[in-house]
């Protein structure tokens, strides 16, 4: 775990005054984007180019203005160069020592005592003027399957006996997805089609997914990678995670029932991913840390996914929800509905785990890879990640506060996923949202 420092204090304000105002993006909490504003087209120019950018309350630093308006010492010129690009990679590439250099450089210009806030000012873009692009150039993207509840519930569909299959209790569970269908929040996607087959027929047919659903998960960012051959300890593991992001796995449940075996999810899960503009990193997490649990009635980790570090710190506490606004609500101006609250520290495998199985054999990981956490739910019916659990396959179906009903997705239905981590003794920090719309199918 990431030991606290100056940049956590939860009495330090910014002369930014958004960030001291309930903001998911407080001075403690200073996350990373890719972003440029949404149109020159008033000033007869083209569209700026991306570059990265750090959130204070409602506004961004734009860091290649403040690198250039002498806002940061001279000695970290190489590593602010890296956030001229449109993407991340290089700057995650550096590792933590420069993560947390900027990160503590930061912290001191937006301080309310700060003598660079004339200097940085100029620096500042509002959020509401931005747009953004997937923060890194994602190589390789592993999905895992990491919530003991969401398996066991989805497990009862099929095999009511015997929900959970023998190896799960043993290793974190993944498989290797599409990084090219990955995209920022606000964007919309066509419903997916593909084979299905219902039960009572014997041919499939290629038509529109009938069962669209979300899941509601946490992305997590490599930073620096290890050499192939070379597996990750697990106390070293966190070392390789620059931070995490609100994911969006869609899943076409119909079309995955019919092709998931033997070798597991296709095109059920390529069409489209999601996830939120800004990066939390792991630094900024660090107050919110919680010991990682495992039920002594329960197989206990093999050692390489086993040490006291983990079990002390390993977990997140994160909260995290689902909402959803239909498209009557939408013309009927009203808001997303909360249809379930999770937290991430319910996860069965923790972050470090994950990297340290997945590197076991040898595996290399590079800059800008992403893990999705796998759906995560709680252990009641309103802590749910997905429609497939909440309504029992479809069989009872939710109601809205306006009266409509979902069983899956319709067309025009927008799903929203905010989080944010909170405490007794922290402020409350918000990971923004990630959210996208139902097209019907071309």
């Amino acid at each position: 775990m990431k030991n606290l420092n100056e940049t956590h204090n939860p009495e330090l304000t910014s002369w930014v005054s958004s960030a001291n105002d309930q903001s998911d993006f407080p001075i403690q909490n200073l996350p990373f984007a890719i972003f440029r504003r949404k149109s020159n087209l008033k000033q007869n120019q083209g569209p700026e180019k991306f570059r990265a950018g750090v959130a204070i309350g409602d506004s961004i630093v734009d860091l290649k203005a403040a690198h250039k308006a002498g806002v940061f010492s001279m000695a970290l010129t190489p590593m602010l160069k890296t956030l001229y690009k449109p993407r991340l990679n290089s700057f995650m590439a550096l590792g933590e020592a420069a993560w947390s250099t900027l990160r503590g450089e930061l912290s001191r210009a937006l301080a309310s005592d700060s003598s660079l806030r004339a200097q940085l000012e100029t620096c500042l873009v509002s959020q509401s003027e931005a747009e953004y692009k997937v923060p890194a150039r994602i190589g390789d993207f592993t999905d895992f399957y990491t919530s003991i509840n969401h398996a066991t519930n989805v497990g009862k569909l099929f095999r009511p006996d015997n929900p959970l299959l023998p190896n799960y209790q043993w290793i974190p569970i993944g498989y290797h997805g599409r990084s090219s269908s990955i995209e920022i929040s606000g964007h919309a996607f066509h419903r997916p089609k593909g084979q299905l087959k219902a039960p009572d027929v014997d041919a499939p047919v290629l038509a529109p997914c009938k069962r669209l659903d979300y899941e509601l998960e946490v992305g997590i960012y490599i930073g620096s990678g290890n050499t192939l051959g070379h597996p990750i300890e697990l106390d070293q593991a966190e070392d390789h995670v620059f931070g995490l992001c609100l994911f969006n796995d869609w899943s076409a449940r119909d079309i995955q029932a019919w092709e998931y075996q033997p070798l597991g999810p296709f095109l059920s899960k390529s069409f489209a991913s999601t996830v939120s503009p800004w990066i939390v990193t792991m630094e900024a997490l660090a107050p919110y840390r919680q010991a990682w649990t495992r039920d002594a009635d329960h197989p206990q980790p093999l050692p390489y996914l086993n040490s006291h570090n983990n079990r002390n710190t390993g977990a997140v506490d994160m909260h995290l929800e689902v909402s959803i606004q239909t498209a009557k609500m939408r013309s009927d101006g009203i808001a997303p509905e909360r249809v379930a609250l999770s937290n991430f520290n319910q996860s069965y495998w923790s972050i470090s785990q994950m990297v340290a199985h997945h590197t076991v054999n040898g595996c290399n990981l590079k800059p800008g890879d992403f893990f999705g956490s796998g759906t995560q739910s709680g252990t009641t019916p309103e802590s749910v990640g997905a429609l497939l659990e909440a309504t029992t396959g479809g069989k009872h179906p939710i109601t809205l506060s306006n009266g409509e009903q979902r069983t899956f997705l319709e067309d025009g239905d927008t799903v929203v996923l905010g989080g944010w981590c909170e405490s007794e003794t922290a402020p409350r920090i918000g990971f923004g949202k990630a959210s996208a719309t139902v097209l019907s199918a071309l």
